[in-house]
């Protein structure tokens, strides 16, 4: 289950239409993606930023804090949705987006099959249980690329698998473990990089045994997802430990007893040469210092299951902490 540097040079100005022509581009290779306008910097205009977003909640919500605060510190600033990694990362090293937020251990070893190869990436990963140790292998990784990552707070959002309680109760799966010693042949709904990512499909059937008989890409943790296992149409969904909506599905989460998953941490990452200047990170810092594990649960609920709106749900929260 991310940035620091020098100031914004001219080509900044053109940020927007910058994300705008990316937008269309990546529609048409078949990801989603959605400008938004997070916020208006008036009088104290310091230049513009682009704040990406993964094509889920929690993502979203972030993206949108991370834009607020931003348009508060003074500049002008704009949400671009983009459907996974595969696809954003790169438009952050090319600076079309400029801030996203991230998770410590994923993108660590997304970087690194992206900068020694999936076969050395997958022989000598740099990610553990151990966030120091994590965030030092990112920082690295990330520098070569061009990236920044900033502090990492002690909000965690690790992958997590739930199943049906009716399928938890039938079987006696508490953990992971449990279910793959059961020898269940399992359906999975996921996102679509599920099969290439070491703490997705590939993990489940190296560390527990788990036979992972078919893919449906639903997303991670969507309401589609969660409701074709509701429903028995598959077996287990991908979602993630701060997922505050699986009772009402009536799923339950699978306990991760090997640690399958690693420091995910969450933490900003930004585009080095163009959203490095030392006032971007003071800013975002503040939101790390206070976000937490519980409070990512709560504003995941009050989107997924009030129904609110994230930009919404995000300056509420920002407000609360006397962050706006």
């Amino acid at each position: 289950m991310r940035f620091t540097r020098t100031g914004r040079g001219a080509a900044r100005g053109t940020a927007v239409l910058v994300a705008a022509v990316l937008a269309a581009g990546l529609t048409a290779c078949g990801g989603e993606s959605l400008e938004e306008e997070g916020g208006t910097a008036g009088e104290q205009d310091k230049g513009s930023l682009v704040v990406g977003s993964a094509g889920f909640t929690e993502s979203e919500i972030m993206a949108r804090m991370y834009a607020q605060l931003l348009a508060e510190a003074g500049y002008d600033t704009r949400v671009q949705r983009v459907a996974n990694r595969e696809l954003y990362e790169p438009s952050l090293e090319k600076g079309e987006i400029d801030v996203v937020p991230e998770y410590a251990a994923t993108l660590a070893e997304f970087l690194n099959a992206k900068v020694n190869g999936a076969e050395k990436a997958t022989a000598k990963p740099v990610a553990s249980n151990d966030v120091d140790a994590t965030m030092a292998a990112l920082e690295k990784l990330a520098e070569e690329r061009g990236l920044a990552v900033l502090e990492a707070g002690d909000a965690v959002d690790q992958n997590a698998f739930a199943v049906s309680a009716d399928l938890a109760d039938a079987h006696g799966l508490t953990t992971l473990t449990d279910l793959g010693e059961k020898g269940l042949a399992v359906k999975l709904a996921a996102g679509d990089e599920c099969p290439e990512r070491p703490f997705c499909q590939p993990g489940l059937e190296k560390t527990y045994g788990i036979d992972i008989a078919a893919l449906d890409p639903k997303g991670v943790g969507t309401v589609q997802a969660k409701q074709s296992v509701a429903d028995g149409t598959n077996d287990m969904v991908l979602t993630t430990t701060t997922d505050a909506t699986l009772e009402q599905f009536g799923l339950v989460l699978l306990e991760d007893d090997k640690g399958l998953q690693n420091a995910d941490n969450i933490v900003p990452v930004v585009n080095a040469e163009d959203a490095g200047a030392q006032d971007i990170a003071d800013v975002l810092n503040t939101l790390t210092a206070v976000l937490t594990t519980e409070d990512l649960t709560e504003l995941n609920r009050q989107v997924d299951a009030e129904r609110r709106k994230p930009a919404d749900v995000a300056r509420d929260y920002l407000e609360s902490k006397g962050l706006l």
